[in-house]
């Protein structure tokens, strides 16, 4: 069982040093684990720093392209090495590393496929009350959209299977919490959250400026996220209204027409008939979509599919030419 531990960086040659010699080398049930530094192309000595304080492999973004990006680097590079479980924590060092034990103990235990670290954030004293509502909010949002009672959506202390990296996929940008979460739930993951605790901040978030950036760009994302994965349900929504308010219109014209009134209101029988036409359109138009949705789950199936041959034949080159090497060394031996 291999464990690695992959941390996206951006200009944190201040801080990694300490995030890196607090993380765990030996972890019960765990025979290896693997540190992964992911500098999203820093302008200080986030990389050389991450060397030095002893991480094991250190991947150099060409330029600086976002937390989302490094993740998902960071992600294909711990598959590549072979990773049967990831962690994935900050390199601020927001999250305490003695819960990894316990954040990976489900995945461990065959119990769950995702772990996400719950700092109970909706009642930590250091955000501001306007933070703790938005947190409790958006939280409710990506579990309604997720199908999941979800407590710290934006946690990004997380542990995933091998399946379940191989089968993540980030369209986002921005951020890849939210929209990960809504994934694992279109697929029925088994998702546990486990609580843990943080350790005190040593600098703001870099993440977005200001609540009001990380809203837009949170809302984008959940936006997005749910028409992709529930857009029978967004539609149908949608569509329901437009509906409704031409019945009412309909209703409301035919109550005037019994009352002997109808001549001065034939403007709301055009409109009833418009909404009603543009509620039964953006119905069909849910249809169309939950099918193209059947399309994208069979292609990530194939994706998914596709990824672990090709990890299982790099594994199995490697293995087939360290067996090569260390047959050429005994044979130089016995010469």
């Amino acid at each position: 069982m291999k464990l690695v531990i992959q941390i996206p960086c951006y200009n944190e040659e201040q801080i990694l040093p300490a995030t890196l010699r607090a993380l765990p080398r030996r972890i019960p049930g765990v025979d290896a684990v693997e540190l992964l530094v992911i500098d999203d192309g820093s302008s200080d000595g986030t990389a050389e720093a991450a060397r030095k304080s002893g991480a094991d492999a250190v991947i150099a973004l060409p330029k600086h392209a976002g937390l989302a990006a490094a993740f998902t680097a960071g992600l294909e590079a711990a598959l590549a090495r072979g990773a049967d479980v990831i962690v994935n924590t900050d390199a601020d060092n927001q999250y305490s590393a003695a819960d990894i034990p316990a954040l990976i103990e489900p995945i461990l235990a065959g119990r769950a496929e995702l772990t996400v670290g719950d700092r109970g954030a909706a009642g930590m004293k250091r955000f501001s009350l306007a933070k703790r509502l938005f947190q409790r909010m958006g939280s409710a949002l990506i579990g309604l959209a997720s199908g999941m009672r979800i407590p710290d959506a934006a946690s990004g202390f997380r542990a995933y299977s091998r399946n379940a990296a191989l089968r993540t996929l980030v369209m986002s940008n921005f951020s890849y919490t939210l929209e990960t979460l809504i994934q694992a739930g279109a697929r029925r993951e088994a998702v546990e959250f486990v609580p843990v605790r943080t350790n005190p901040p040593v600098r703001p978030s870099r993440l977005a400026d200001g609540i009001l950036h990380y809203l837009i760009f949170s809302g984008a994302t959940l936006l997005r996220s749910f028409v992709m994965y529930r857009p029978l349900r967004v539609f149908s929504i949608l569509g329901s209204l437009f509906f409704a308010a031409g019945l009412t219109l309909g209703a409301r014209y035919l109550y005037f027409a019994a009352s002997g009134f109808g001549a001065g209101h034939v403007q709301s029988v055009i409109l009833a008939a418009v909404l009603l036409i543009v509620g039964i359109q953006i119905f069909l138009i849910g249809l169309v979509a939950d099918l193209i949705g059947f399309n994208r789950r069979i292609l990530e199936e194939t994706l998914f599919r596709t990824r672990r041959m090709e990890l299982d034949r790099a594994a199995e080159g490697q293995t087939r030419s360290g067996k090569t090497k260390l047959r050429a060394r005994s044979r130089a031996k016995k010469r």
